[in-house]
């Protein structure tokens, strides 16, 4: 019910401002835990990995939905609109968020910009890579990438993150003729090839068995076939270092090792080598 004396037309506004700022779906809705200090992202922005940097802040600002506040579509309202006052404080969060996900150097140079729009546009034209350095860049790091001292899983991830990258700069197909499904199946098989060539020449035999598949399995099950085969290795090459440990034959002995009955290390004047026992082991010889 509205008061006799406040007009109704206040009232309706009043309202609407009230609602914007209690609805979680709406942009300047914020929650117990936002506050200036938050950090949305893990790795700062340094300069060269703007693009993973700007999609993973596109992301933090899309579940805190505030994505609306740098792509320029939050407009601020004018100020004697009610919800003014939300949309300075809301900015100034998301501001306040931008800072904190990029170097200080580069947080020094934005400080004085108004508004998250403003220093998302001024970020872009700084750091943005055009497609094509970037797309040769990522196609050179692929062809030189090998497995090297990395475990299976670490050369993987590897991969995977230049392979999702590189996926993002390529136009996205509609096609319903199926087609597509070719594409998809050769493109899979471009990462086999990949996979398969980086990896160490211990692997050549597994490397041979998943070429002679056909037709040829998804990435994710050549990774899981190597992995299996490296997890094999490991249990062998522990199950063999333990026999070594525990059997006092095949045990390596101490060159030094306090022989009886010898003259060890003075010459071979002295009784024959066979009556020699070892204090160690007690064999004789």
């Amino acid at each position: 019910m509205v008061r006799a004396n406040v007009p109704q037309s206040q009232a309706s506004s009043s309202q609407i401002g009230r609602v914007a700022l209690e609805d979680s779906s709406s942009p300047y809705f914020l929650q117990n835990g936002d506050h200036p200090g938050l950090v949305l992202v893990s790795h700062s922005l340094a300069g060269n990995n703007y693009n993973t940097w700007s999609r993973a802040m596109s992301m933090a600002l899309t579940a805190k939905n505030k994505l609306s506040f740098v792509d320029g579509t939050c407009l601020r309202p004018p100020s004697e609109d009610l919800l003014y006052g939300s949309w300075i404080r809301c900015n100034s969060m998301v501001i306040s968020w931008l800072l904190n996900a990029v170097s200080r150097e580069i947080a020094d140079s934005l400080m004085y910009i108004a508004t998250a729009h403003e220093i998302w546009i001024d970020l872009r034209e700084r750091f943005h890579q055009s497609n094509a350095p970037r797309i040769f860049q990522i196609k050179k790091l692929l062809t030189d990438l090998q497995q090297g001292s990395m475990d299976v899983s670490t050369y993987y991830t590897r991969l995977r993150t230049l392979w999702d990258e590189l996926k993002d700069f390529q136009p996205v197909s509609v096609c319903s003729c199926g087609s597509m499904k070719d594409w998809v199946k050769y493109q899979n098989q471009d990462c086999v090839m990949q996979f398969l060539m980086g990896l160490n020449e211990s692997y050549a035999q597994i490397r041979a068995q998943d070429l002679k598949m056909d037709p040829i399995p998804a990435i994710s099950k050549i990774f899981s076939l190597v992995v299996q085969e490296e997890r094999q290795r490991s249990i062998h090459s522990d199950i063999s270092g333990s026999s070594l440990d525990h059997n006092p034959i095949l045990s390596p002995k101490p060159i030094n090792a306090a022989v009886k009955g010898s003259s060890y290390g003075k010459g071979d004047k002295g009784g024959k080598s066979d009556n020699l026992t070892c204090s160690r082991c007690h064999y004789t010889g």
